[in-house]
């Protein structure tokens, strides 16, 4: 090109003309997805509405912020009958869930297991049409759990879901408003142990209401969830299992395809680093904090991930 004034406009002309390209380029790479080390896409979590989903809410919220996610809350929504549908809807990006019982609730032709494995792997077959996929489970389970108070165990001489059956007619459940629909609730201990009610109390889902009936005796036996601190600190009887109706119900992330998609193997690795740390224990102990001991599930589930090396 030549230097004198007609090279000197034509120069002129041939920045002009690259700037766009050169500013796209670098806009491209700025907002680039995150598999190409970009902006990260912002995520909605929900949950049911019970106090172990906050605090599993919140570790999920706090670690993805920690590694630059934005986050929006949608917690409290209801019980899976209206978590899941918005989920699959995309009002929400992700919640926590429990193999076993999400498995029946998405296919009722399915068999769950006592082996987490093969339930996920159930699973996770009945979700391909849903746009869902499943992340990495946790060691912790929380299952439904029938409890008495230790005067009822005494009295009729309680110790295993098998004993209710001859004395369940002259005894009142409480629990969560669809257990009697549930196959591992009401359902389930019909269908599997015999066992048939004399009323059934529509209560919360694991909560202080069902926990206040059974202590002021409106109710006979109640619905907890097995990694439920209250169980212990009130000296309940948790009735045995003894022929399995609970199957594995370990804590596992669910995530709609369309967000996986855009956030790639970086949202995978960071949302899975809690998992092997997750333990049924160190879940009852943060459930304690906030159920028996009143703190934020916020403030709690911050904690733990500082304890276990999560987030800073």
């Amino acid at each position: 090109m030549r230097c004198g004034p007609e090279g000197v406009s034509q120069l002129k002309r041939a920045i002009r003309v690259a700037i766009p390209f050169i500013v796209a380029a670098l806009v491209a790479s700025a907002c680039g997805g995150a598999g190409t080390g970009g902006t990260k896409p912002a995520i909605t979590i929900g949950s049911t509405n019970f106090s172990e989903q906050l605090v599993l809410g919140e570790l999920y919220s706090q670690v993805l912020e920690a590694n630059g996610y934005t986050v929006t809350r949608k917690f409290n929504l209801g019980a899976r009958e209206i978590v899941f549908p918005a989920l699959q809807s995309g009002q929400i990006d992700l919640e926590a869930d429990y193999l076993a019982t999400l498995l029946a609730f998405v296919d009722k032709t399915a068999t769950g297991s006592t082996d987490p494995k093969q339930t996920l792997a159930t699973l996770q077959k009945a979700l391909t049409s849903k746009g869902v996929t499943v992340l990495d489970y946790a060691p912790a389970v929380d299952q439904n759990g029938f409890v008495v108070t230790k005067a009822t165990a005494d009295k009729l001489k309680l110790a295993k879901l098998s004993d209710l059956a001859p004395v369940g007619n002259q005894l009142v459940l409480g629990g969560p408003a669809e257990c009697p629909n549930r196959e591992f609730c009401a359902q389930g201990l019909k269908t599997k142990y015999g066992i048939t009610f004399k009323d059934f109390k529509a209560l919360d889902t694991g909560g202080p209401l069902t926990v206040q009936a059974l202590v002021g005796g409106q109710i006979d036996v109640g619905l907890l969830f097995t990694s439920d601190a209250t169980i212990a600190v009130r000296g309940f009887v948790l009735l045995d299992d003894d022929k399995q109706l609970q199957l594995s119900d370990n804590v596992a992330p669910v995530v709609r395809n369309d967000y996986l998609t855009k956030a790639g193997d970086d949202f995978k690795k960071t949302i899975n680093s809690i998992a092997p740390k997750l333990t049924t224990a160190e879940l009852t102990g943060m459930n304690k904090l906030v159920e028996v001991d009143k703190q934020d599930p916020k403030d709690v589930a911050k904690a733990w991930l500082k304890k276990q090396g999560l987030i800073k």
